[in-house]
């Protein structure tokens, strides 16, 4: 079989570059996918608050974990990753954050890519999306991606606003916009009560097109080479073992785990690594797994005294009938993430730019959908975004069945470490006011008892989890650790770029969705050889 353009990973940038190539006619597109459908009638996918489905089961779900953390007590961090159509897209939290503009300006000033600062990646955030409050200097309303501005109904939302104003933080009313710092309503990737995953935005509505093609169920192996060039992919459907041939380009698409994978797989990587596994070298590439980059993160939570928060809608009586709200009315406790609000602050006058980023939610609960105690509460999840934490993802074999070793080193430098403990107390003095007062029980996690630094890193050690942002294992750049070049060719080879986000520099400000589909949506551009989108400077 011969595409030419073959699509490794149907996730969020995969879907895009599906979407956008296969625009022109004359582009034969091939999409193989390592995992399902994304079945219609499933509504862990579609229903928002069943998210918790999706992040604990494997039926949708990679279902990795980290190697032992040196640094939290050797626990092993789950860290799930979509294997679906949709990818993360659609499995995550449906949190809408595009990072802070000093993110990218951060990315062209230290390494080089000019034309990734902000002013020149923004145009491109406006194209993906339509938001439906409408569009702005900041924001559009023709792209793919539907975006709903949540209502905030629970009266534990008016509560926290008033609450971190009184602790002398401001409001913001868009965090995408012109202020990130401060406090609002976070953006959802949700449309009509439903998930709105890449795949929903970008592959469903043009699965039609005759030039593309999708498999599901098709596990790649390799990429393969003729020398330098990357002219194929050998992968496995149904038992069979196949090869499939590009005459323009192999497009990488996989995320921070399974791109990286692939290319050591491939013969791209370290080469002392790749040797001690058996595998031929076609080019000496170091970085590939390297300068893995995550967010920590925690819930700080605290009893509710007035019966407000969502904590009755974890009954099981009470399920038939969110589900029905949901299905035929399109509203109710099912039709939202619930994570409606949040915001970003500095941990420390220091910092040039917000570093922390907290999400409220009006009920105390974990990701896996358990609730810490009986009755009503609320919770803040904090985390430190600019980490200098580094990581890696490595093959433990040449068998692509067998899952890397991940190694994110939490808390393993003195910068993680202070930004931590000014976290948690931050995060308390946002809570511990007058305007809270009326809300505010006893301190479930950590507990007042929990005060000294120590005792704060080592409750964080115990409690921490990743806020699945894994990022930056192919990064863009020119220095020797360098996987891609500003175009987001892999170095040193022919015929092969990585789109999604491995190829990070530095990870963003807040969660990372949003800025894979920009990536993806510039790739597309620069794949095609066509005008990229005139930056904006007047922002």
């Amino acid at each position: 079989m011969n595409y030419d353009y073959v699509i490794v990973g149907g996730g969020s940038a995969g879907s895009v570059l599906a979407n956008r190539l296969s625009e022109n006619p004359e582009n034969t597109v091939l999409v193989l996918e390592a995992g399902r459908q994304d079945y219609i009638l499933d509504f862990r996918i579609h229903m928002p608050a069943a998210l918790s489905f999706l992040l604990t089961g494997t039926f949708y779900n990679w279902g990795y974990s980290s190697e032992p953390e040196p640094y939290m007590n050797g626990r092993r961090i789950a860290q799930p990753r979509g294997k679906v159509l949709g990818g993360s897209s659609s499995i995550n939290g449906m949190i809408w954050i595009r990072g802070n503009k000093e993110d990218y300006n951060k990315w062209a000033r230290e390494k080089g890519l000019e034309h990734w600062d902000y002013a020149h990646v923004l145009p491109y955030f406006k194209k993906l999306e339509t938001r439906l409050i409408g569009a702005d200097k900041y924001h559009g309303d023709k792209g793919p991606l539907k975006l709903t501005t949540p209502k905030n109904k629970n009266p534990l939302f008016k509560a926290f606003f008033d609450s971190v104003q009184e602790a002398g933080y401001p409001l913001t009313d868009d965090v995408n916009g012109a202020q990130q710092e401060g406090f609002g309503k976070f953006d959802q990737t949700i449309y009509k009560s439903r998930r709105r995953s890449a795949a929903r935005s970008y592959l469903h509505p043009v699965k039609h097109r005759p030039n593309l093609t999708v498999m599901t169920k098709a596990m790649v192996h390799k990429v393969i080479f003729e020398g330098k060039k990357a002219i194929g992919v050998e992968y496995k459907k149904g038992g069979k073992v196949q090869e499939v041939y590009a005459n323009q380009e192999i497009l990488l698409c996989g995320g921070a785990i399974n791109s990286p994978q692939l290319l050591q797989l491939s013969g791209i990587g370290d080469g002392k690594e790749l040797h001690q596994h058996g595998i031929e070298v076609v080019h000496d590439l170091p970085g590939v797994g390297k300068n893995l980059q995550d967010h920590l993160e925690v819930y700080v939570q605290w009893l509710a005294k007035e019966p407000v928060s969502e904590y009755p809608n974890l009954s099981p009586w009470r399920a038939p009938k969110i589900g029905f709200d949901w299905l035929f009315r399109r509203k109710g406790p099912g039709a939202t993430n619930h994570f409606e609000a949040g915001g970003f602050i500095k941990s420390s006058e220091e910092k040039p730019y917000p570093d922390l980023q907290y999400h409220f939610l009006p009920l105390a609960i974990r990701y896996d959908g358990s609730a810490p105690s009986e009755g009503h509460g609320f919770q803040l999840h904090v985390g430190p975004m600019n980490t200098d934490v580094r990581g890696h993802v490595k093959i433990r074999s040449n068998d692509p069945y067998e899952p890397p070793a991940i190694l994110f080193n939490y808390l393993s430098t003195e910068q993680e470490r202070q930004d931590w403990i000014r976290a948690i107390r931050k995060t308390r003095e946002l809570i511990e006011t007058k305007a809270m007062e009326k809300y505010r029980g006893e301190e479930l996690s950590p507990g007042k008892e929990v005060q000294t630094d120590e005792e704060i890193l080592e409750w964080v050690a115990r409690e921490g989890e990743s806020a699945y942002h894994p990022s930056c294992t192919c990064k863009m750049g020119h220095d020797d650790m360098a996987v891609v070049d500003d175009q987001l060719r892999v170095h040193g080879v022919e015929g092969l770029r990585v789109v999604d986000a491995s190829v990070m520099p530095y990870i963003t400000n807040g969660n990372i969705y949003a800025p894979v589909l920009m990536i993806a949506e510039k790739a597309a551009d620069l794949i095609q050889n066509k005008q990229t989108l005139p930056p904006i400077e007047d922002v």
